[in-house]
């Protein structure tokens, strides 16, 4: 058995490849299925091709929820404290802080829960992380 890939829906193609962008993934094939109104999205992290996300995108809207029924989805970064805050800057909201120096997560424009965890063993407390508190569920 191999593990293939986790499927999230999507609202907004453009906005949810921006995200997973800056979390370091590229994009690496995309079907469209004219017949169906649905397009797919395959993107992966370099060096980890084999395990993919893919983003499917229903052409006629769909209310899909908040989405925490499906739980989230868990990457090692190579600097926690980098990584949240290169997505703060580009506007992502941090929902759990890495206060701990090894595990924070975030949330898609669709609200799925991403854990970012620290590759190795957790850095060093350090500010303005540790004393951030929680922004949301997570």
């Amino acid at each position: 058995m191999k593990y293939l890939h986790t499927m999230i829906r999507v609202t907004d193609p453009a906005k949810t490849i921006a995200f997973f962008e800056l979390l370091g993934l590229k994009e690496v094939r995309r079907m469209e299925n004219e017949k169906g109104r649905f397009t797919l999205i395959f993107l992966s992290a370099p060096g980890d091709e084999g395990a993919e996300v893919e983003l499917t995108h229903n052409w006629d809207p769909e209310a899909y929820g908040e989405g925490r029924n499906f739980g989230h989805l868990a990457y090692r970064v190579d600097n926690i404290y980098d990584t949240c805050q290169r997505l703060m800057d580009s506007g992502v909201t941090i929902n759990r802080p890495p206060r701990d120096g090894h595990m924070a997560f975030v949330r898609t424009p669709d609200n799925i829960s991403i854990e970012l965890l620290q590759a190795g063993g957790a850095l060093d407390p350090a500010e303005p992380w540790a004393s951030m508190p929680n922004t949301g569920k997570w």
